[in-house]
């Protein structure tokens, strides 16, 4: 039996950064995942054709780059190889149906060009300064244990720079969904246009509560930081964090699937899987589903009922499908400015993607699905051959088991077999190749990973939800999962807790920091010593 003073569940992103912090400060560190490689949802290669690098599941790094891992391990991370590319000109899109184009660019100034009404132009500078203005303290409260006195301080922050007015406009929003958020302050369609699609990557829909708080956090985080990816592929981010982790000592168990978590008198003590165990003197982190912690790993009776049946009632969010496209030479928008695009939504804004979301749920396939289209290769040529360009589609708005299909076409009966996955991205590449006339002549390859296969491979992908679970208002903020759980030593992180999905590493960071906090006891102790020093 292997001893450390925590094992961690789970090598994501959360898992990643929890062991690097706290064997940074000198404890021994156990670190298993039942893949053969960590990075969780961080993974990359030649998925499609030799010479060409995809981002196998996430990709853009602005919430990790912007983050509080970053700024603790960047440095360390950037000497073991991590690169980033980015883009000070355009970085986001939207286009519709008719052809019609809205661009983000770093620059506000260029961005409220595209827009027709003058008014429109001032509500948005005043969206993106209001929120610049307080992005310490918005960002301290979602990076902040939320049932902690650690909140108090973003809180009062927030109340001195806003008074109570603005802190109130702050909890409306919360309330507030995208599309109603974005109907009350802009006139003009742009808006809209440029930034309902990007609710997707909340796991939200234009509709669901908190989108008015999203909205200007997606927007302003755009501007102030772009969409860096990494250079070479997502594969070297996972690199560099190898390299890190065996640097301060981390030992990491691949290809192990834990079972279950070891109890000694009621409290958190290792885990084991078939045939191995390993012991944990001081702490057990865990990033799984609140579902697999409390009724897979931890025995009958470790919890109060009321505990178990609240993670079984945790819903999964919409499903996701990605499709990796490998291009023989430059896509051929009908509009070239979107050749040198990073990201591209397909989509009218709110109408036709709350109408793709409200299809999913309802277990139909979307007619008009809102497709993402990843151009990495304009940011980073070395992920193709020479004049090639490569394609990271992906659909955010598909049922994990179709009940039927919106436009009457596919038959999902059989759940996501191979002709349903072939049927459903022909529809995605005829909608991108509305846009880009020619598209498929040029396709040299081709990958579909369905929402089975992402189930399949990440059991934290309910469903096929790379979300962690639904982001629902009832299931987010105070009511995500809570990071201490009634266990002793024995702590929840991963994206089913705060704050939710995303390549920040938030909830690692959180519970590192918590555990390596001095216990009340030795404030004392140190505060004695300050004063009779």
């Amino acid at each position: 039996m292997d001893q450390v003073d925590v094992v961690i569940v789970g090598a994501g992103i959360n898992g990643m950064a929890a062991a690097a912090q706290l064997a940074g400060a000198g404890w021994s560190v156990a670190l298993v995942d039942q893949h053969p490689r960590i990075g969780g949802f961080v993974a990359g290669g030649e998925r499609t054709v030799p010479g060409y690098r995809h981002d196998t599941y996430s990709s853009w790094h602005p919430l990790f780059v912007t983050g509080p891992v970053y700024a603790e391990l960047g440095a360390d991370l950037h000497r073991h190889g991590l690169e980033y590319a980015g883009s000070d000109g355009a970085v986001a899109a939207s286009v519709s149906d008719d052809g019609a184009v809205t661009i983000a660019h770093r620059d506000v100034e260029q961005t409220v060009a595209g827009f027709a009404d003058p008014a429109d132009r001032d509500a948005y500078r005043a969206a993106i300064g209001r929120f610049g203005a307080h992005a310490a303290h918005i960002g301290g409260l979602l990076g902040s244990e939320l049932r902690s006195p650690g909140v108090l301080g973003p809180l009062w922050g927030l109340a001195r720079e806003g008074g109570r007015r603005e802190l109130a406009a702050y909890a409306r929003e919360v309330a507030t969904s995208g599309r109603a958020w974005l109907r009350t302050h802009f006139r003009g369609p742009e808006v809209d246009h440029l930034w309902a699609p990007w609710l997707l990557h909340a796991g939200l829909a234009p509709d669901s509560a908190s989108g008015g708080l999203m909205v200007p956090v997606f927007a302003a985080t755009l501007h102030a930081a772009g969409l860096p990816v990494v250079v070479g592929g997502a594969g070297n981010f996972v690199t560099a964090w190898e390299r890190l982790l065996a640097e301060r000592g981390v030992t990491v168990h691949t290809g192990r699937r834990v079972e279950r978590v070891v109890l000694r008198d009621g409290a958190a003590a290792g885990v084991a899987g078939d045939g191995w165990s390993i012991a944990a003197e001081r702490a057990v982190l865990a990033s799984v589903t609140p579902a697999a912690l409390y009724g897979q790993l931890l025995p009958a009776g470790a919890v109060p009922a009321a505990v178990g049946e609240e993670a079984a009632r945790f819903r999964p969010g919409r499903a996701a499908m990605q499709v990796h496209v490998a291009l023989s030479g430059p896509v051929p928008w009908r509009d070239p400015v979107l050749a040198g695009v990073p990201l591209v939504h397909l989509s009218d804004g709110s109408a036709s993607t709350a109408i793709a979301c409200a299809e999913a749920e309802a277990g139909l396939l979307p007619r008009r699905p809102t497709v993402v289209v990843g151009q990495q290769h304009v940011l980073d040529p070395t992920r193709v051959p020479a004049g090639a360009a490569a394609l990271w589609l992906q659909l955010q708005e598909v049922p994990f088991a179709p009940a039927g299909d919106a436009a009457g076409e596919l038959d999902g009966t059989a759940g996501w077999d191979a002709p349903l996955a072939r049927g459903y991205t022909d529809r995605v590449l005829d909608r991108l190749e509305a846009h880009a006339p020619g598209l498929r002549d040029l396709v040299v390859g081709m990958d579909v990973i369905t929402p089975a296969d992402l189930a399949a491979y990440n059991p934290n992908a309910l469903e096929g939800d790379p979300y962690g679970g639904s982001a629902e208002l009832d299931q987010n903020f105070l009511w995500r999962s809570r990071h201490a759980t009634p266990v002793p030593r024995l702590w929840h992180i991963g994206a089913s807790t705060h704050p939710g999905p995303g390549l920040g590493g938030a909830s690692g960071h959180l519970v590192a920091r918590r555990l390596l906090a001095p216990s009340p006891r030795e404030r004392v102790r140190r505060m004695i010593a300050g004063r009779s020093g």
